[in-house]
């Protein structure tokens, strides 16, 4: 039984947890919120597997009610918005203009190559499916250039209405998911095709979605594999920088129409990305500072995907029917066919 005085204690606590929570600014407040998630699904992914990307998504949907008041709510936009952004930019921080060098011409045309043609491929897809065409670039970007973060970096971009949030959380969840699959069954492809440890490793580089599933498939193969896996995927995440770029282009005249403030033709988030790169590229960031830059982007877009899942509801996603699966499961067949053919048939690696 409880003691009236073990009761009043926990009043006690209460109300000063309480009266902390008041103390916050209108930012903190929501800003918390998706810090506590990222810590959580953190946890949950180093323990026990799995995206992080993926389970902070769906914590924050299952919080979705925190967006419809107002005081949490300052801080889930600035996470969804600010932190997103930085965490974009720091990614300049895992590649150096070396590291592209010494994949030599065949990997990095290979890539330009598949990047545009599955990013195009996703416009007409999309119309083809009675889908928007946004909703076919934002997906073709994603899974042309680096999955969840691409589809972040992308939506910064992209002209903001009714659907333009929850797009960007099907494309995370579905990327996210295609990309763990990828990363099983692309291993085995390469036994069966007797592939050799470079092609193996521009093949997975070359297909795979996400960063972390890319250094997975690589590394159960061999060293070598992973080694020039992760390459070739850095040179698909440098391709971040000229895509943004263009969506920039096409979408300015959209986003001015939004609001009175001019929207620069190069995103800050961007400036940011290529300048570390430069900087990176020049050894002028120690490995320790390195290593923390890399930590820092990812826990801002785990927070940012968290605030995301925030502002989304099931009830929107359910009404959008399959589609848009259908949209990404396309777009990867058509990626992966493209990197495949050029390794096997065009000897690439060989």
């Amino acid at each position: 039984m409880t003691s009236p005085s073990s009761s009043s204690s926990t009043a006690t606590s209460r109300q000063r947890l309480s009266r902390r929570l008041a103390s916050l600014s209108p930012i903190g407040r929501g800003l918390l919120v998706c810090v506590t998630i990222a810590l959580a699904t953190t946890f949950i992914a180093d323990h026990y597997g799995g995206p992080t990307l993926l389970y902070a998504l769906l914590f924050g949907m299952s919080l979705h009610f925190l967006s419809e008041e107002g005081r949490c709510l300052p801080g889930i936009e600035f996470a969804a918005r600010t932190v997103l952004r930085l965490g974009v930019a720091l990614l300049g921080a895992r590649m150096t203009l070396e590291q592209v060098g010494d994949l030599g011409l065949g990997p990095v045309l290979t890539v330009l190559a598949a990047v545009g043609l599955v990013i195009c491929a996703g416009g007409l897809l999309a119309r083809a499916l009675g889908l928007h065409r946004d909703l076919g670039l934002l997906t073709g970007g994603a899974v042309a250039i680096c999955g969840a973060s691409a589809a972040l970096a992308l939506s910064a971009v992209m002209p903001k209405n009714d659907t333009s949030e929850r797009n960007t959380i099907l494309t995370v969840v579905g990327v996210t998911t295609l990309s763990t699959v990828a990363m099983v069954t692309y291993p085995l492809l390469v036994g069966v095709l007797d592939l050799a440890n470079t092609q193996a490793g521009i093949f997975l580089g070359g297909t795979i979605h996400d960063v972390a599933q890319v250094v997975g498939a690589g590394y159960i193969i061999s060293e070598e594999t992973g080694d020039v896996s992760t390459l070739v995927k850095l040179v698909r995440v440098a391709m971040l920088v000229p895509v943004v770029m263009i969506f920039s282009w096409l979408y300015r005249a959209s986003r001015n129409s939004e609001g009175k403030r001019q929207v620069p033709m190069l995103p800050g988030f961007l400036v940011g990305f290529v300048a570390l790169v430069l900087i990176n590229s020049l050894g002028l960031i120690p490995d320790s500072v390195n290593e923390g830059l890399s930590t820092l982007s990812r826990w801002c877009l785990v927070t940012a995907i968290a605030a995301l899942g925030i502002k989304t509801s099931f009830q929107k996603l359910a009404v959008v029917g399959w589609k848009p699966v259908i949209l990404m499961v396309l777009e990867t067949l058509l990626l992966l066919a493209i990197v495949l053919g050029v390794v096997v048939f065009g000897g690439l690696g060989s």
